[in-house]
């Protein structure tokens, strides 16, 4: 929800300016009088700003307009900071926490943890580079934050890269929805398991029931706010997979039947090489909900940048910790047998008391978090595809976001069933639209208008630069390694 203490005034060009309904603040208060908000140094991620702070460039800015006409008044609504936490972090846990195991399985616990750790430090980084920026160029969107760094053919790559990320984010719950219910040539289904063979267990059938049934009235809601507390309930699930095996995992630790992991990558065979060279982009993967930082901060009832920024931090502790504690215990429990989505390897007995009982709670549970993470990804999906189809200006239209929302889940109903694993769809999305959203366009937006007088401290300013050569060697080993290794099994 935008701020409601600003209203549209008409002006004499035909762009729409915001101008405060409240007094402007005094000069001391940290706000500049040309509507930008000025960053302290508590403001800054490495806390610190340059002290030759340059007057900020409206000029260009001031001719793109913010909102429309529609701006709803009266008391300010929205999310709170948990409430956005809990909307932040399931746009980060989503499928992407179930190929961290398989992922661990190339890297080894070491290595594999590290990159957990410093993927999701860096992911914070960029979050706070968004906010900060945004809130200084009055933007209310990644793609409008985007136009107004880089220019609009930009944008419109950054849009691009949301609806293909996005859209394979989702095809991917699909799949794993139709793995762990139907089940595959190599592992039982759960309703293969409760009731036994039939026409009820047809993937494709039981995909569809799904998207119709729970997804579709979920994806139906206008605003993200709204999912606040199925937000919440799918972070508890979450959690209740992670607690359930760790506690696996401990109870065969304990009674000595794992086998010692490996703690770093194995090199031991080319297809082990060509998997470390595509697992980076994976992990990065996992992280991405960049698209969703600036809807959530739309939607704050208290719409500051620290609160963002604790809502990110907040966030990305507990994706952390959820994202390790799964990992080991996936990898613990599995070994090298470890599928790409773990989900599938709990089809078996594991070897303890009311293994099958367990091994239900897990995959359904499970399930039912996916669906509860649908909508909130597709919220941005739909928002996205909207502005480029019909452009940022378009007014608001209940049938026409209904519409998109139709066609968007026929074609990621289409893609489900078209794609054969999620690893294959986490490779390719991962080294491409993954990296140029979470670090690609965040790093060269804040140097952009870090030339432009947006006051970047040293040290942040060589963090972007080490971010996007980063991303970019990541990338083209990622698509490199990817082409490779699908030629080789073509072979």
């Amino acid at each position: 929800m935008v701020n409601s203490n600003y209203s549209a005034l008409p002006l004499t060009s035909t762009a729409i300016e915001l101008q405060s309904s409240q007094p402007p603040p005094h000069p001391k208060s940290g706000a500049s009088t040309n509507g930008h908000a000025k960053l302290t140094k508590q403001d800054s991620f490495l806390g610190e700003v340059d002290d030759d702070d340059a007057a900020t460039n409206a000029g260009e800015h001031d001719s793109l307009p913010l909102i429309g006409d529609d701006v709803p008044s009266g008391p300010p609504e929205g999310s709170g900071v948990y409430g956005a936490v809990f909307n932040l972090a399931t746009s980060i846990i989503g499928a992407g926490i179930m190929a961290l195991p398989a992922t661990m399985k190339v890297l080894g616990v070491a290595v594999g943890l590290v990159s957990i750790l410093v993927m999701g430090l860096l992911s914070e980084v960029t979050i706070e580079l968004l906010v900060r920026f945004a809130v200084r160029c009055r933007a209310l969107s990644y793609g409008e934050l985007v136009h107004r760094a880089l220019g609009r053919p930009a944008s419109v790559v950054a849009q691009l890269c949301i609806v293909v990320n996005n859209a394979g984010i989702l095809v991917v719950y699909l799949i794993i929805i139709g793995d762990v219910m139907s089940g595959s040539l190599k592992h039982m289904g759960v309703m293969d398991q409760l009731v036994g063979h039939g026409e009820w267990d047809n993937r494709r059938l039981l995909i569809l029931f799904v998207l119709v049934v729970f997804l579709a009235p979920l994806c139906a809601l206008e605003k993200i706010d709204s999912l606040s507390l199925s937000s919440a309930a799918s972070v508890g699930l979450a959690v209740v997979f992670v607690a359930v095996s760790c506690m696996i995992a401990a109870v065969k630790l304990v009674e000595g039947k794992l086998a010692a992991p490996r703690m770093g990558p194995d090199f031991s065979s080319k297809a082990a090489i060509l998997d470390l060279l595509v697992v980076i982009p994976i992990m990065t993967n996992a992280y991405i909900c960049h698209f969703n930082v600036q809807p959530i901060y739309n939607e704050l009832k208290e719409k500051t940048p620290q609160n963002m920024y604790n809502v990110g931090r907040i966030s990305t502790v507990l994706c952390v910790v959820v994202y390790a504690l799964t990992a080991i215990s996936g990898y613990l429990l599995f070994g090298d047998d470890t599928e790409s989505d773990v989900l599938t390897n709990f089809d078996k007995d594991l070897g303890i008391k009311f293994s099958t009982a367990l091994n239900y709670i897990v995959r359904i549970g499970y399930i039912v978090h996916l669906v509860l993470v649908f909508p909130v990804v597709h919220f941005s999906l739909r928002q996205t595809v909207d502005s480029l189809v019909f452009g940022e200006l378009a007014p608001h239209s209940r049938k026409r976001m209904l519409s998109l929302t139709v066609v968007l889940l026929a074609l990621i109903y289409l893609g489900s069933t078209m794609i054969p694993n999620i690893w294959m769809a986490f490779k390719f999305t991962g080294a491409t639209t993954g990296l140029a959203l979470g670090f690609m366009f965040p790093a060269l937006v804040a140097l952009r208008l870090d030339k432009e007088g947006e006051c970047l401290g040293r040290g942040e300013r060589l963090l972007s630069v080490g971010m996007l050569g980063l991303a970019i060697v990541v990338s083209v080993v990622g698509v490199v390694g990817n082409v490779y290794s699908l030629r080789s099994k073509s072979e």
